[in-house]
């Protein structure tokens, strides 16, 4: 069959954390312009229903598409990612498998500290992104909103997310773990993204270190946060290099391609931890090499938290139960939307059928009473799309095949997920 003539189904693809390490998923990683391309050619493309996720721990497209290549090949245009290392590190979820993949993200089943939920506020940007570009269709409406209800139902009514941990958090903990008298060090923040927020909260929340400094490109973001939060200064990003040379800890969540911290920011003989929270890494790793400098990427803090994890899992069943109830509401709605147009022909096919037969015998027949034929008729047609309903919700029904003969004998669109 000509691929043109196939209809589109729904796919999930794209690589994370599972296969890919920080490297590899940096290469791969999107940045706010390019997914913003992407989707405007995927529009182009005509294909219907799309957007895009890109985050430290994944990137991936989820959308519409008569192959997964359509997607995958985006996915490569807009990135530095090769399709060699696509293949080695990716995943290819379809039509349910993609929509279970996507409940499992939003509700931190899928997360690689589990139970972390930054990837929901992610994942509404993405979409509120894509809505923008008028990328979004339906189906993608309808199966976000309920992805993001069972995400509230499983923060709220399970303990999947008991004992705060995710990348911002991780960071503290560590410095809790490692750094002697860690409450009256210096500490520099460097990039006020989401997680350089989260992270600046959680050492006022989780600390009594009242010695933090924050540098952003954009000094007036820095400001505002300021403003809301008393206990941290501001430094003036044509300042960061002296900022460096004067604290004990760097943590690092800029928004870069390339690394915004390099040897050459360094003070020589300085002992100074970097916590880099960036996706891609934004700090050279040849700073490694440098004596007194400790290094710690995103990869390597999701090891802190076993303990907390281990609780976690235990949860993780109950989470599942919550996830089945709105994929179930989804895959009901789905059906609706297939049941109604089949339906809708049969229905009006039968009409057309009545109107002529009525109009034949009013003609033949003398007297003939078109009020009670109508009645009867009617009922008979009511009977007849009810008994097909009943028929397209047996559980031993294949739903697909009724409606591809329906479609055959009476005319009716068919949209495939």
């Amino acid at each position: 069959m000509n691929q043109e003539n196939l209809p589109a189904k729904f796919y999930n693809v794209g690589l994370s954390y599972k296969k890919a390490d920080v490297k590899v998923r940096g290469a791969f990683s999107l940045t706010r312009e390019n997914q913003r391309l992407l989707l405007i050619e995927a529009k182009e493309k005509g294909i219907d229903g799309i957007f895009v996720l890109s985050t430290c721990n994944r990137t991936e497209i989820t959308g519409f598409a008569k192959h997964p290549f359509e997607l995958i090949s985006l996915l490569i245009k807009y990135s530095n990612g090769t399709v060699e290392d696509f293949i080695n590190v990716s995943n290819v979820y379809k039509n349910k498998d993609a929509v279970r993949h996507l409940f499992n993200i939003a509700t931190g089943i899928d997360s690689q500290i589990l139970g972390d939920y930054e990837i929901v506020g992610q994942l509404k940007q993405s979409f509120k992104l894509a809505k923008k570009l008028g990328t979004t269709n339906a189906y993608l409406e309808r199966l976000m909103n309920l992805v993001l209800q069972a995400s509230k139902d499983v923060k709220n009514n399970t303990k999947l997310s008991s004992g705060t941990t995710s990348v911002a958090y991780a960071a503290i903990q560590y410095i809790i773990d490692t750094v002697q008298d860690y409450n009256n060090k210096k500490i520099l923040v460097y990039g006020l993204g989401e997680i350089g927020k989260n992270t600046c909260k959680n050492i006022l929340e989780y600390t009594s270190n009242k010695n933090i400094t924050l540098v952003n490109r954009t000094l007036e973001k820095a400001i505002g946060f300021e403003q809301i939060h008393n206990d941290v200064e501001v430094a003036d990003f044509s300042n960061l290099t002296a900022e460096i040379h004067a604290t004990d800890i760097l943590i690092v969540s800029t928004g870069a391609n390339t690394p915004t911290v390099t040897k050459e920011h360094l003070k020589a003989g300085k002992e100074l931890l970097i916590i880099d929270l960036s996706m891609p890494e934004n700090v050279d790793i040849a700073v490694k090499s440098d004596p007194g400098i400790t290094l710690i990427n995103v990869d390597e803090l999701s090891k802190i938290t076993d303990k907390t994890i281990e609780t976690r899992k235990k949860q993780i069943p109950l989470a599942e139960i919550i996830i089945d109830k709105y994929k179930a509401e989804f895959n009901d709605w789905i059906s609706h939307r297939k049941y109604v147009p089949a339906v809708n022909a049969l229905k009006e096919s039968l009409q057309a059928i009545q109107h002529d037969e009525i109009d034949f015998h009013s003609k033949k027949i003398k007297d003939f009473n078109i009020e009670h034929a109508e009645f009867v008729t009617n009922r008979m047609i009511q009977k007849i799309t009810t008994q097909f309903v009943k028929h397209l919700k047996d559980d031993e029904t294949s739903v697909d095949q009724s409606i591809n003969v329906i479609s055959k004998i009476f005319y009716s669109e068919k949209t495939e997920i």
